[in-house]
């Protein structure tokens, strides 16, 4: 019998580490617990939980990793925006230092997050009934903020579509959608600034998918950045090609990581369908010190 299976890994072949994860403490819909098993049954040798702008599930990991599992490097991923070029950009931060003073500079996001999540509840309650801001509060219970996947699983209990990031989110939610609310971020700059007040180490996440390239240039000359995500669902065999010539270039480490949601994601994506080798993780937690 013929059979689809699914290519997993997308990184060098030794890869035994996905750098790039996220849970239910932010928007995926995984819990940490989950994720760790997960880890340890795919055999991954380092994990690193990057939650969006908190480190509270970096925190659960590491309180709850066990022996035979994968080693937890602390991290984060931070939403900030390229003032220069008018687009978001995502840098990851690995082992800072000062993870109390780095999440007080994050908070602020989450607030701000929260708020604009909440008016576009708002907004979709007055068209779907049943619907309600309370429900989706409810849904965001264990997560340190309010996300489009939140909004859309209540959509998706009440019978409205089936599919939590599909059409109906890009209808309503995206930047282009009916009930959407803007919101601002830090700049690059400052938060890759706070990362390195922080002891941190910073990594620009998937530069193709913002197109992030000259930023890293920019903050790579500035000495602002140590790292950058070069093994990426959304990076293209180009995109890889151009990333390693730059870190070869700016002596940056190479990342990789499958940026994992679990069932809130795009595409089907796997943990560990992008990694990085052990050495590549090794050499970023020497860079941290």
């Amino acid at each position: 019998m013929k059979t689809n299976k699914m290519v997993l890994k997308t990184g060098p072949e030794e890869a035994a580490c996905d750098l790039h994860v996220h849970t239910a403490c932010s928007d995926g819909s995984a819990s940490v617990e989950y994720v760790l098993d997960y880890a340890k049954r795919a055999g991954l040798r380092y994990i690193a939980v990057t939650d969006h702008d908190t480190f509270a599930g970096s925190r659960k990991a590491r309180a709850a990793a066990g022996p035979g599992g994968p080693e937890v490097i602390p991290g984060a991923e931070i939403s900030a925006r390229d003032d220069k070029r008018g687009r978001n950009v995502h840098m990851l931060c690995y082992c800072p230092k000062d993870e109390d003073g780095l999440q007080r500079f994050m908070d602020g996001t989450l607030k701000k997050r929260r708020q604009q999540k909440l008016q576009m509840a708002w907004k979709i309650s007055r068209l779907y009934p049943g619907f309600t801001v309370e429900a989706v509060e409810q849904q965001a219970a264990e997560s340190e903020s309010i996300y489009e996947c939140h909004i859309m699983q209540v959509l998706c209990d009440l019978g409205y579509t089936n599919t939590a990031i599909g059409p109906l989110m890009e209808e309503l939610i995206s930047s282009r959608g009916s009930c959407y609310v803007p919101n601002s971020y830090p700049s690059a700059r400052a938060a890759a600034e706070a990362i390195r007040d922080a002891g941190g180490i910073a990594v620009v996440a998937h530069p193709e998918q913002f197109d992030s390239f000259a930023l890293v240039e920019e903050l790579a000359q500035s000495g602002l950045i140590q790292g950058v995500e070069v093994w990426h669902p959304r990076n293209s065999e180009a995109a890889r090609t151009r990333l390693r010539q730059l870190a070869r270039q700016y002596d940056l480490a190479e990342t990789g990581g499958s940026d994992y949601h679990g069932q809130y994601a795009k595409t089907p994506n796997p943990l560990a369908k992008c990694t990085c080798t052990p050495q590549q993780a090794e050499k970023l937690k020497e860079r941290a010190g």
